[in-house]
């Protein structure tokens, strides 16, 4: 996972530069919400590599510019995050719908969706899609779908 936090980065570090080549370095790390000595690592990594050039206009500021290679490389990026991005929503729909399944035989109707990120999301459309109702009171009563970081876990009420 910290390989695809760390491509994320550059991809919007390069989207940044394509967008805004006129810019600080701390306008880029305000934009994006890190560290500005976050934005001049990977800068320095990006020209080492050949994707950037770098051109200092002012005190501060400076001109960057994305290499034909920097937008091959932009290009290439985005595509491999999309592709994993939709293999993992199909991955954990598939787990969405297995334990939908589940309390489905288990002769349930109904469920409680507890979590705070995107997957809670893939979880209310993976139960809309299979006619499970989505409850939001606190029953003891119904099974709970609870979304930990990106585990999804089936919790049955008491007395099951």
């Amino acid at each position: 996972m910290r390989e695809e936090a760390f491509l994320e980065k550059e991809i919007l570090i390069l989207k940044e530069i394509e967008e805004n080549p006129v810019t600080t370095q701390a306008n880029i790390a305000s934009r994006l919400g890190v560290a500005t000595g976050t934005v001049n690592w990977y800068l320095k990594r990006l020209a080492a590599k050949g994707l950037i050039k770098m051109k200092r206009i002012g005190h501060w500021q400076w001109r960057y510019i994305l290499t034909p290679k920097g937008m091959a490389e932009k290009a290439r990026l985005v595509e491999a995050y999309v592709q994993r991005s939709m293999k993992l929503y199909r991955e954990k729909r598939e787990e969405a719908r297995r334990l939908l399944e589940e309390l489905r035989k288990a002769g349930y109707g109904r469920v409680r969706i507890e979590g705070e990120n995107d997957l809670v999301d893939i979880c209310r459309l993976t139960c809309l899609e299979h006619g499970v109702e989505v409850v939001s009171d606190g029953s003891d009563r119904v099974p709970v779908l609870r979304v930990e970081g990106m585990e999804l876990k089936l919790e049955w009420p008491e007395g099951k």
